[in-house]
């Protein structure tokens, strides 16, 4: 019940748009199969539990954003943290997985490659990145929040590193900033956006707005 009440009041606060629920769903499945997930700059509301991980924990560097997410309770651990020194707070092979959201683009490209690294050597079995698909210009929202954007990822490049990439969001034109859709009503350039996605950028990712980069390790 708690999982249901959570995954509608997501929806609601997203006005219904399909695309970002296409987005959840694309997140979900590509944790399929891991138990413990390591949430790399977590923020304070993705609920891994929602898609089944019995085990999720969550390193934050902001402070306050830390301290919301320990009262929403959206991770079983919370870890105040540099995303740049896993290392230091996680072991090799510790999760089955690790997953950062929208984070590694708020790097230096030298930090990025490093936070990369050392999720790569902590996780088990997948190594789960999503960022924007190229430069996406992003600004503060308050001072502090660690909200700007210093470096792009490109799709090619991450195929470069082992990462099977696919496209999300649909095409670039109908998003700004925190991939927000330029016009309204969010319902319809949503739908708009969702099928770009199908019809076109989910197989063409360097003309989406974000990118879900994968990278499986071999078992056994």
């Amino acid at each position: 019940m708690r999982s249901r009440l959570s995954l509608l009041f997501f929806l609601l606060k997203q006005g219904f748009d399909p695309a970002q629920i296409l987005r959840r769903m694309m997140v979900r499945d590509a944790l399929a199969g891991c138990d413990s997930v390591l949430d790399v700059g977590s923020g304070a509301s993705m609920d891994l539990r929602w898609f089944g991980v019995k085990h999720c924990v969550g390193i934050e560097a902001h402070k306050p954003t830390y301290e919301k997410a320990l009262q929403n309770d959206s991770h079983d651990e919370m870890v105040l943290g540099n995303v740049c020194e896993l290392d230091k707070h996680f072991k090799p092979g510790q999760f089955d997985a690790c997953l950062s959201v929208d984070v590694i683009e708020h790097l230096t490209k030298e930090d990025g490659l490093k936070m990369m690294r050392d999720m790569e050597a902590i996780a088990r079995r997948k190594i789960i990145i999503i960022t924007p698909s190229g430069w996406l210009e992003q600004h503060h929202l308050e001072e502090g929040d660690l909200q700007v954007h210093l470096s792009k990822w490109e799709a090619s490049e991450m195929k470069g590193y082992g990462y099977r990439v696919l496209g999300m969001l649909g095409p670039k034109f109908l998003r700004g900033e925190y991939h927000i859709l330029k016009w309204r009503p969010k319902v319809f350039w949503g739908s708009v956006s969702l099928l770009g996605h199908f019809l076109w950028t989910r197989w063409h990712p360097s003309k989406a707005v974000s990118i879900l980069c994968v990278k499986t390790k071999k078992t056994g």
